[in-house]
């Protein structure tokens, strides 16, 4: 979030979007870290799980991609409770 953060916190007039656009900034920034870990993710799985392709999965490939699934299911839950988390904290502060 700095650079972002950082071009509108050195200049001493603060118009009253500043802050809503910061928080819009860090909330986009937020987004594409999130994107850019699901496409991670994505190819992890088809590294770990695809070693050939064709019309049809094997049982093993089938297995290995819904295991990959469902920890992502399970990764994708944790990270957005706990940016939920986050969220109410910063709100009751």
């Amino acid at each position: 979030m700095s650079e972002f953060g950082d071009s509108f916190s050195t200049s001493g007039d603060h118009k009253p979007g500043d802050k809503e656009l910061q928080e819009f900034l860090m909330v986009e920034k937020q987004k594409a870290q999130f994107n850019a870990q699901i496409h991670e993710f994505n190819d992890f799985c088809w590294d770990k799980c695809v070693e050939k392709t064709g019309n049809k999965l094997d049982s093993k490939t089938e297995t290995c991609l819904t295991n990959c699934v469902d920890r992502f299911i399970d990764v994708s839950l944790l990270i957005t409770n706990r940016f939920a988390q986050l969220l109410q904290k910063s709100a009751g502060v």
